[in-house]
C-alpha cells in the first residue's frame, strides 16, 4: 500500500441554516488505499464528500491534495485535481449511449473522435475488469451497468481519487462482488478510493481503514483488520446495541393468503413463475429467499395485482367479512383496499416510490387522496402521519415540509417504508425494506415488522441477507428459477441449507451449483 497521502481534510465544517452537517471533520486517504466512510443516515457522509467533489463549499477548514492546499469551488475544479465522485442517484442521459454519456461535456478543442474515445473506453474496461457495451443506450441498462458508466466516466477524465456514494445500495450480491473485484484492481493501480457506506460486513471485507462519522462529528479512524462489527456499531451509535432480532412465537395463526399453482410470463414470453404454491398465515413472518432474478419480485407483484397470471389462483381470506376472495379477479386498487399492501423498495426510490419535489406530508397524501370527500384535500391526517414517521424512524430532515429529494438516500427510504407500514394492512409484503438503511435504522424496521406480526398481520419479507432471514422469519420460502425449491423453519434451518436450495434450478437442468448464495 502506498504511504503518500492523496487527500486530506482538516477541520471541515458545513452548515445549512441551523443544521450542522459537518463539524470540524478531519480525515485522510492514501494512494493505493480503500477508505470506508461509515455513518448512520444523515450523519454527514455525503455532504462531506460533496465538498471534496465541488458540489458544496466548506464554511471553514482546509482540503489538501498530494500535500498541497487547494480550493475546490466546482465539480470542474475537482476534475482538475483528478477527483471523481459516483453519486447514489446516477446523472446520465437515458437516450444517449454509454460512450456518449462518458464523453459528454468533454473539452477537447475541435477534435471529437468517437472511435478513438470508444477505444479508450474499451481499454479502461479491459484494465479493470468491467463489462460494458459502449454503444448500448442507458435506458436499456441494468442498475449495475449504469453504475459502470458513471465509474468509467470519471476514470476517462483521469481520476486518481474516486468517491463512491453507497455503491452497493441497489446491487445484487453477485454484482457487489464484481464491483469489489474492480475496486481492488484500482487499489493495486494506486488509486485512492473512498466508499460512503453503512454496510458493516462490506466494510470489513473490502476496506483498509474505516472513518466513522456520527451526527456530523468525526469519531475516529480504525484499521479494518483490527476492528469488528460490535466496535464499529458502538462508534456509529455512541453506545453498545444488541445486534439481535427479537422473534416472538406465532400466535393464533390462520391461513390468510393461499397461493395455488400460479404461473406468469414476462414481456419477452419467458416464464418467470412456474407452478408456485404456498400459504401465508396471519401472525407470522414468511421470508422469501432466492438468488436475484429468481422471481421474488414477480411473485409479490402477482399478489398485488400488478402481474397477469397465466395459471393458478391467489385466494385471500378476508378477516373483516370472513369470506374468501380470488385476487386473480381483482384490480390492484381493489386488492389494496382489501388490506393487501405491497411495500416494495425500488432501485430508484425517487422515480418509483416517492415524488421528489413533493414534501413528506404530500407524499403521505399520495396514499389517501382518493378518500377525500370534496374538491379540497385534507392535510391534517397526512401531516400527523408524516410527523409520526419522522419521530418513530428518526428521519433526519429540517421539517416535514422539506422536499424528499433534499433528504439523504436512507431517510428517503424511511419515509417510503414508514408510509406503507402505517397503512394498517392485513397482508404486508415488504420487499427489501432495509435496502440502503444503516444498521440502527434496519433494526427499527425489523421491530416494526415484528409489531405487525404480533397484531395478526401476515407479513411476507423479501430480503438479501440470509442471516437476517434466518433470524427474523418464522418460515422461509426458497425460490429458484421461478419455482419453489422448498419451505424451511426459520428457527431450525441454516443459511448454508438455504443457499443450496437457492441454486437448485439455476443451472437449468436440476443440478445444484455451489458458491452462488445470496449473501
Amino acid at each position: 500500500m502506498g504511504e503518500k497521502i492523496a487527500l486530506e481534510l482538516k477541520n471541515i465544517t458545513k452548515t445549512f441554516g441551523t443544521i450542522v452537517a459537518n463539524n470540524n471533520v478531519s480525515l485522510q486517504v492514501k494512494k493505493g488505499e480503500i477508505l470506508s466512510v461509515l455513518g448512520e443516515n444523515g450523519s454527514g457522509k455525503t455532504t462531506l464528500m460533496n465538498m471534496v467533489s465541488g458540489i458544496y463549499y466548506p464554511d471553514s477548514g482546509q482540503i489538501f491534495i498530494d500535500g498541497e492546499e487547494v480550493k475546490i469551488a466546482s465539480p470542474k475544479d475537482a476534475f482538475n485535481y483528478k477527483i471523481g465522485m459516483i453519486h447514489q442517484h446516477f446523472k446520465l442521459v437515458d437516450v444517449f449511449t454509454a460512450a456518449e454519456n462518458i464523453v459528454l461535456g468533454l473539452e477537447d478543442g475541435d477534435k471529437f473522435d468517437m472511435p478513438q474515445y470508444i477505444e479508450k473506453i474499451n481499454s479502461i474496461t479491459s484494465a479493470y475488469g468491467f463489462e460494458l457495451d459502449p454503444n448500448k443506450k442507458i435506458y436499456e441498462m441494468s442498475v449495475s451497468e449504469k453504475q459502470t458508466v458513471e465509474i468509467i466516466k470519471v476514470l476517462f477524465r483521469g481520476a486518481d481519487i474516486l468517491i463512491l456514494d453507497e455503491p452497493t445500495a441497489v446491487l445484487t450480491p453477485q454484482e457487489t462482488l464484481k464491483l469489489f473485484d474492480v475496486l481492488r484492481k484500482m487499489r493495486e493501480d494506486g488509486k485512492a478510493i473512498i466508499i460512503i457506506t453503512h454496510k458493516l460486513h462490506e466494510v470489513l471485507s473490502l476496506s483498509d481503514n474505516v472513518a466513522v462519522l456520527r451526527k456530523g462529528e468525526y469519531i475516529g479512524t480504525v484499521k479494518t483488520a483490527e476492528t469488528n462489527e460490535a466496535q464499529l456499531t458502538e462508534m456509529l451509535v455512541g453506545k453498545k446495541i444488541s445486534l439481535n432480532i427479537e422473534r416472538s412465537e406465532p400466535k393464533d395463526c390462520q391461513d390468510r393468503l393461499i397461493v395455488d399453482k400460479i404461473s406468469c410470463v414476462n414481456r419477452d414470453g419467458i416464464k418467470v413463475l412456474d407452478n408456485v404454491s404456498f400459504t401465508a398465515q396471519s401472525g407470522e413472518i414468511l421470508g422469501i429467499a432466492g438468488i436475484a432474478g429468481s422471481g421474488q419480485r414477480e411473485l409479490l407483484e402477482a399478489i398485488a395485482g400488478l402481474q397477469n397470471l397465466t395459471e393458478g389462483n391467489i385466494l385471500y381470506n378476508d378477516p373483516k367479512t370472513g369470506e374468501q376472495e380470488n385476487l386473480k379477479d381483482k384490480t390492484p386498487l381493489q386488492i389494496r383496499q382489501m388490506g393487501v399492501r405491497l411495500a416494495f423498495v425500488p432501485e430508484d426510490r425517487l422515480g418509483m416510490g416517492l415524488v421528489g419535489n413533493m414534501d413528506i406530508v404530500d407524499n403521505m397524501m399520495l396514499r389517501s387522496y382518493r378518500k377525500g370527500s370534496s374538491m379540497f384535500l385534507q392535510r391534517k391526517k397526512p401531516h400527523a402521519l408524516a410527523m409520526e414517521i419522522i419521530k418513530r424512524l428518526d428521519v433526519v430532515t429540517p421539517s416535514e415540509n422539506t422536499p424528499v429529494r433534499k433528504l439523504s438516500g436512507g431517510n428517503v427510504q424511511k419515509v417510503l417504508v414508514g408510509r406503507e407500514i402505517s397503512s394498517s394492512p392485513t397482508v404486508l409484503m415488504a420487499a427489501y425494506p432495509v435496502r440502503g438503511l444503516d444498521i440502527n435504522s434496519s433494526y427499527t424496521i425489523y421491530d416494526l415488522l415484528n409489531e405487525q406480526k404480533e397484531k395478526g398481520v401476515a407479513v411476507i419479507f423479501v430480503g438479501e441477507d440470509l442471516d437476517v432471514l434466518v433470524e427474523l422469519c418464522d418460515r422461509i420460502l426458497v425460490v429458484a428459477g421461478g419455482k419453489v425449491a422448498g419451505v424451511v423453519d426459520g428457527r431450525t434451518t441454516t443459511k448454508e441449507e438455504i443457499g443450496l436450495m437457492m441454486t437448485k434450478y439455476s443451472s437449468g437442468n436440476g443440478e445444484e451449483e455451489e458458491g452462488k448464495t445470496n449473501e
